[in-house]
């Protein structure tokens, strides 16, 4: 079994697809917005950005705005902390170095989900 693919829901589908791709860099795979989702390669796993409607079901709106859990591998989190907070990219915090000698950085896409950029511990 392999974990390949991981969903985000958002508000505004169009407003998120420009972030995952110009802002994060994550290249646009296929286009569904007709559907209410597109799907971006996020290196060995696909990243789809789902549209959740303002009349969904209450089940379907707390997918919106919360922590994924999902990480993203950068080799330096400092410079692309920085580089994100110049293009307006909203973080919980700085970086911090956690006990197990990583780096993390919490950020915010524009409804509100957080993710994080992760730094690996040098071996």
């Amino acid at each position: 079994m392999q974990l390949r693919t991981a969903r985000i829901f958002v508000r505004d589908l169009p407003g998120a697809s420009r972030f995952y791709e110009e802002v994060l860099g994550l290249p646009l795979k296929a286009q569904g917005s007709e559907q209410g989702f597109c799907v971006f390669d996020a290196g060995p796993m696909s990243l789809v950005v789902e549209h959740v409607d303002a009349d969904a079901p209450a089940e379907d709106q707390v997918l919106v705005g919360r922590f994924t859990g999902l990480s993203f591998d950068v080799a330096d989190v400092q410079s692309k902390y920085r580089e994100l907070s110049s293009l307006g990219v909203a973080f919980t915090g700085l970086p911090e170095r956690q006990d197990w000698g990583g780096i993390l950085a919490t950020l915010r896409d524009p409804s509100g989900n957080e993710l994080q950029l992760v730094q690996q511990p040098l071996q």
